[in-house]
């Protein structure tokens, strides 16, 4: 979309190969978009700092080559951080029934904070719709190989976060 900004905000605790792909088909629609690591204060301490998730993200724009993708991170509201930066999108992806319902109210919470943002959402590819960021924790944490999840070049911080 011409002169569009989209705001992509994720937990990113870590991110999987099913959200870059979300990310970088998004990218290719959008003028840009910022992929934003969200704080969630009410969210269990998450073993990757702000820091670490930035990095993992910036691996993932790095791989597909993304000129128009920027990171970022935000405490509070997305929906404010999205006014902040004149984006005019949310986009969410989509996985199953059960992401349907959350992002509905999520979208309908966002809209009641600012009334012309407007939620996206992308579904997940087949083969992705089976990966989540606590799986691959699970698995990391058991010792077992994640580099089918996510970028391999994260597997080494990944492992080292969740095996000490």
């Amino acid at each position: 979309m011409k002169n569009s900004t989209i705001v992509y905000p994720t937990s990113a605790n870590p991110p999987t190969w099913g959200h870059a792909d979300i990310m970088m088909r998004a990218a290719k629609k959008f003028d840009r978009l910022l992929w934003v690591v969200g704080v969630n204060p009410h969210k269990p301490a998450s073993p990757f700092s702000t820091e670490d998730k930035k990095q993992m993200l910036q691996a993932y724009v790095d791989y597909y080559q993304l000129k128009n993708v920027e990171i970022h991170h935000y405490a509070g509201a997305v929906a404010n951080f999205a006014q902040e930066q004149k984006a005019q999108f949310l986009l969410r992806g989509l996985r199953n029934t059960t992401d349907f319902q959350m992002e509905l109210e999520m979208a309908a919470g966002n809209r009641g904070i600012q009334k012309n943002l407007e939620t996206i959402c992308l579904f997940s590819k087949p083969h992705f719709a089976t990966i989540s960021s606590s799986l691959v924790r699970e698995l990391a944490m058991l010792g077992e190989k994640i580099d089918q999840y996510v970028l391999p070049e994260l597997v080494p911080l990944i492992q080292k976060k969740l095996q000490s």
